[in-house]
């Protein structure tokens, strides 16, 4: 491999894969390692030569040097041609130059690999981009995974077209299990879900098309600042999971979270009577579980026992409270990043067992730790120094700088009220180098007013809607007349109440439809009375017209709220809610179709049983 400087031209790397579906992870690499330089490139080709560079592995398809341009080539044997290169890094820059020669038609693609087996084998994670980039989505995040089948996370339009002959210059960061995609030097699609191996190295991959790249690099990133670019939106804290939607601090509050795209999911950790770290927000059980007493008087047997979901819906009975170690599992497998509060009162080596399980489960770059107690955060730097520190607090401190330097925070996360009482220490502390996280935030009006003041992140029980905020924010500035929410291709469930919201830089407000029928720009779709499939959302100002679909799916929280929110006899509805929770739904829909047993309406009763079947 040669290591030349790069050429004067854009930068750039490509990404595609183009199907569907769900999310399996696993931890990133704890034995990989930022790079022998942190900003200094690992890999920098400029294909100057005739052959392939030393140490590239041409897996499948055709490979070679052209020209001064390396050119990938997928056959029809070969559809998935894909070459590997590089080192295991666990945060990092790949960029490059890249232009589609050919290609079957505008679903074809091109992909960064962000994490292969340098044999090429499965599973992968891969960035890729289309042919046909504007399509909803000409960007995707995607895996292959061990079964050799597609799982599409995360899935966006590019901001411009690319075609045939068009030179772009792109690039994915990656940091742990999270990615954001570049586009043109734009920021233009982020994930929480790259899957990581211990062994990955990058790699390319073309899919029926031709594709040339040039002045290809991947560079190792140094430390990370939580401090938010110019133009990026708000990084987005999901408070005890998507609290809002689930019981907070179990497995199914992080797993809305998850699915609402939260970059971190911030959890509160506290030691039972036998010293096991269980994730818990109260003093004692008695307000988020069926049982009673202190946490620090219970085992960690006797708090498993305990269901921790019932109190908040019948939907959710058996939710139990997890460990760390549980917490740190789920997270592991299914995605996500932690933001842990170590809880009240703490010795040395209560807050040492939580260092531990970090570490014992492989999971010290997803784990962000914050306390209200300055003693806590100098004993985990003291025991994990690469952990990066958070200082929670009620009023400012005099000096936040001050305390910060001391600490070596990476962020100060003060409550909403401290901060509004002096706004300026936000330019102080990013002046040290310090982000500024605000809690707990789940109002519009405060998510522009903290945006405008320059917060890098919102610690919310409503992550899905600032997710969606985040996105009209992102949106604000692109097209004259943009249908932000529902998100183009949206799929949601009954539980789930969107809000219209189309933007535009025109001065005239738009008329907007929903299925032909009429709808107020801020007003909330009622998911209940749509039917099950696409629909329509048509915005239009003039000439000019933008339009979108959304599809109403079937999922256990959607049938869930349509039970709860149903109007039938409140036994009806429990004995519903059992079998939901049961998994029981072909039983579930007998039940409900079952004559002048339940007290449901007719369109009530028909969407329960239509679920319900969907669901077996």
């Amino acid at each position: 491999m040669k290591l030349t400087s790069r050429r004067p031209r854009a930068v750039l790397a490509a990404l595609a894969a183009g199907i569907t579906v769900t999310a399996l992870i696993t931890s990133p690499p704890e034995t990989a390692v930022a790079g022998p330089s942190a900003e200094t490139p690992t890999v920098n080709e400029t294909f100057d030569g005739t052959a392939l560079p030393t140490g590239w592995n041409a897996v499948e398809g055709a490979w070679k040097v052209q020209n001064g341009r390396l050119v990938g080539t997928s056959t029809a044997s070969s559809q998935l041609s894909r070459i590997t290169f590089g080192a295991p890094l666990t945060d990092f820059r790949i960029e490059s130059h890249l232009r589609f020669e050919s290609a079957v038609d505008a679903g074809r693609w091109v992909a960064f690999g962000l994490d292969l087996a340098p044999s090429g084998a499965v599973p992968w994670s891969i960035a890729t981009l289309r042919n046909g980039s504007t399509a909803t989505n000409g960007l995707e995040f995607a895996q292959r995974t061990p079964s050799n089948t597609w799982n599409v996370t995360d899935t966006a339009a590019a901001p411009l077209q690319v075609g045939i002959g068009k030179e772009v210059a792109v690039a994915v960061e990656v940091r742990g299990s999270r990615a954001t995609w570049y586009v043109d030097g734009r920021e233009s699609l982020r994930t929480t879900a790259v899957n990581r191996t211990a062994a990955g190295v990058q790699g390319l991959l073309v899919n029926g098309a031709t594709v040339s790249f040039d002045d290809l690099k991947v560079t190792p990133l140094a430390k990370e600042s939580f401090i938010r670019k110019s133009g990026d939106p708000l990084r987005v804290w999901a408070h005890r999971g998507a609290s809002s939607a689930a019981p907070e601090n179990t497995a199914a509050s992080d797993e809305v979270a998850r699915r609402a795209r939260a970059e971190w999911i911030e959890n509160d950790v506290q030691p039972t009577k036998d010293g096991v770290p269980v994730i818990l927000h109260d003093t004692t059980v008695d307000r988020t579980t069926d049982g009673t007493g202190a946490i620090r008087s219970l085992t960690a047997a006797q708090i498993a026992a305990l269901d921790a979901g019932s109190w908040f819906a019948p939907a959710f009975a058996g939710q139990r409270v997890p460990t760390l170690v549980q917490q740190l599992d789920g997270l592991k497998t299914r995605g996500g990043n932690l933001l842990l509060e170590v809880k009240g009162a703490h010795t040395r080596d209560s807050v040492a067992r939580i260092v531990s399980d970090v570490r014992g489960r492989g999971m010290s770059s997803r784990v962000f730790v914050q306390s209200f107690e300055p003693q806590h955060l100098r004993w985990v730097r003291e025991l994990a120094p690469e952990l990066p520190l958070g200082l929670l607090r009620s009023t400012l401190d005099p000096d936040p700088v001050a305390i910060a330097k001391d600490l070596d925070l990476s962020a100060y996360n003060p409550s909403d009220a401290a901060l509004s009482a002096r706004p300026a220490a936000i330019a102080e502390l990013h002046a040290a180098g310090v982000a500024v996280n605000v809690w707990t935030v789940d109002d519009a009006t405060r998510w522009n007013a903290l945006e405008k003041a320059g917060v890098d992140g919102i610690i919310t029980n409503r992550p899905a809607e600032l997710a969606g905020w985040n996105a009209a924010f992102l949106q604000r500035a692109a097209s004259r007349l943009t249908i932000v929410s529902p998100a183009p291709g949206a799929k949601l469930d009954r539980a789930q109440q969107p809000t219209i919201a189309v933007s535009s830089n025109l001065s005239e407000p738009a008329t907007i439809t929903l299925d032909g029928r009429p709808i107020e720009n801020g007003a909330a779709i009622d998911t209940t009375a749509l039917a099950a499939g696409t629909h329509e959302i048509k915005a239009q100002i003039g000439a000019t017209t933008a339009v979108s679909t959304f599809e109403i799916v079937g999922s256990r929280t959607g049938l869930a709220h349509l039970i709860l929110t149903s109007g039938a006899r409140p036994a009806a509805v429990s004995t519903m809610t059992t079998l939901l929770g049961q998994g029981q739904y072909a039983v579930l829909a007998r039940y409900a179709a079952s004559a002048g047993s339940t007290g449901l309406s007719a369109v009530r009763l028909q969407q329960i049983v239509a679920e319900a079947n969907a669901l077996r």
